[in-house]
Order: C-alpha cells, then sequence, then structure tokens
C-alpha cells in the first residue's frame, strides 16, 4: 500500500518519482503514442486522427484524447460558431515530437518484422496521402488507384485524388476515372515506401506494375516522397524475412 492508499502495482501508476516511470505512466499505454504523433503531424479533427490510427475505436480515441489534454500535451481549441474543436499540441507536446521521432526510427532500424496483420491498406493510404510530391504532379485533377493482393483485411484497395496540391484518400470509388492504377503484393509495396526495397527498381522489374499514361508511369516514382523514416537503414541483422527470400 502507497501513502495515496492505493495498491501498488495496480493501474497505470509505477509508484516511482522516476522521470522516465512518470513519463512511461501516460505514453506507454495502448494507442497513446500514435494517438499524439497523429496531433503532431497536423490532424486537427476528430476523424483526421481517427484516419492516422484506422484500428482503434472512437470511444477509445476520445479517451486517449482526454488523458493527453489531462497530462498537458495536447489542447482542444472551440471554432467559433460551431460544436466542434481542434486538437493542437502544447508546448509540452511539440517537445514530444522529438522522443516519437526517436522511438520511430528506432523501430524503423530495430523493431520485429512486419507479419500479415500488420499490413493495413487504410493506414497505408492514409500515410501515403501525407507524402506525395504535389509540386510534382499535373495541373488539375489526378486520381491514382492502388490495387494490392496478400491483404489480410477484406479490402485492398483505396484511391488518392490530387486536385490543386491537396490529396484526399478515399477508401471507396472517389467517383472519377482512374488515371493510374498501381498493383502490387502489399508486403512488397509497403516494403518499398519504408525503403527497404527500391521503388523504381522494383517498378522496372515489373513486381510493382503501373498501368496509365506513358507520362504517369514515368512520373509515378517521383510523386511518392516514401516514408519519412525511409532514410534510416535497417539495421544489418534486422532485414526483413522477404528481402532474404529474394536472394536465394
Amino acid at each position: 500500500m502507497n501513502d495515496s492508499g492505493k495498491p501498488q502495482g495496480q493501474g497505470s501508476e509505477y509508484g516511482q518519482y522516476c522521470p522516465l516511470a512518470l513519463a512511461a505512466e501516460l505514453l506507454c499505454r495502448r494507442w497513446t503514442v500514435l494517438v499524439a504523433s497523429r496531433v503532431l503531424d497536423g490532424c486537427r479533427t476528430f476523424s483526421e486522427i481517427q484516419r492516422g490510427v484506422p484500428r482503434i475505436s472512437p470511444t477509445l480515441l476520445s479517451t486517449r484524447l482526454g488523458e493527453l489534454e489531462r497530462a498537458g500535451v495536447i489542447k482542444r481549441v472551440p471554432v467559433p460558431g460551431t460544436r466542434r474543436v481542434f486538437y493542437e499540441p502544447t508546448p509540452a507536446g511539440v517537445e514530444l515530437n522529438e522522443v516519437i521521432m526517436g522511438m520511430a526510427v528506432w523501430g524503423q532500424r530495430w523493431a520485429r518484422d512486419m507479419v500479415d496483420d500488420d499490413l493495413d491498406p487504410a493506414f497505408l493510404a492514409w500515410s501515403m496521402s501525407l507524402r506525395m510530391n504535389t509540386q510534382a504532379m499535373p495541373a488539375g485533377r489526378t486520381v491514382i488507384e492502388f490495387e494490392f493482393s496478400g491483404c489480410p483485411h477484406e479490402y485492398g484497395r483505396f484511391w488518392l485524388v490530387h486536385e490543386d496540391t491537396v490529396v484526399d484518400m478515399c477508401l471507396k470509388h472517389p467517383g472519377y476515372d482512374t488515371d493510374l492504377l498501381v498493383k502490387a503484393e502489399i508486403r512488397r509495396f509497403v516494403e518499398a515506401w519504408r525503403g527497404f526495397r527500391d521503388l523504381r527498381k522494383e517498378i522496372d522489374a515489373q513486381r510493382i506494375v503501373l498501368q496509365g499514361s506513358p507520362s504517369h508511369v514515368r512520373a509515378f516514382p517521383d510523386w511518392l516522397l516514401l516514408s519519412s523514416l525511409a532514410p534510416y537503414t535497417r539495421a544489418e541483422d534486422q532485414a526483413p524475412a522477404s528481402q532474404a527470400t529474394d536472394r536465394h
């Protein structure tokens, strides 16, 4: 029993004054770091944040946002004239960005290999919508359709719609004709997205297949900026198992 009368070892408290323990009490709860990261990425509304963590339930997302707000990491900003609110990072949240980025870099280099259940097309769609080189894309509307095989979920198709430097992700048909179709096995494409494979080489070898006008096919690698973590190479003894298979 501690001084507050609460049994030690229960709940999320460690019962230590250690600053690392105090930070872990908040940040090591399931989904918390990812939710904070989405706000730091620029997601401002509840729905925008949920698109960045598509497997979290709305109830749990609301809980985690409330915890981060009470901890002083984010704040709610009312939208004048509406009942809506925006979520923004506080100075404490901005300072947390360096910690989260360090965790992400470590994960890129050292965390376990991906398993099939990790290959979530909805998260890939959200990630890619933030990492398109819109300055290199044609004027007007460009619709890119992605069709993946080997998905562990019920769907393996989504669309990115670019218009006037804005990119929207669509998990349902957007109602526009497709300008460029991208077809691949999802694990291979995600490995290219993460920088484990060379995107251009995969396209040249027809392991990532592009169907569209010659100008769109040629330009596609320049449109895709890849993951912000792609420059960080995988630790030598942590290379994806699928790459080892390709070598034999």
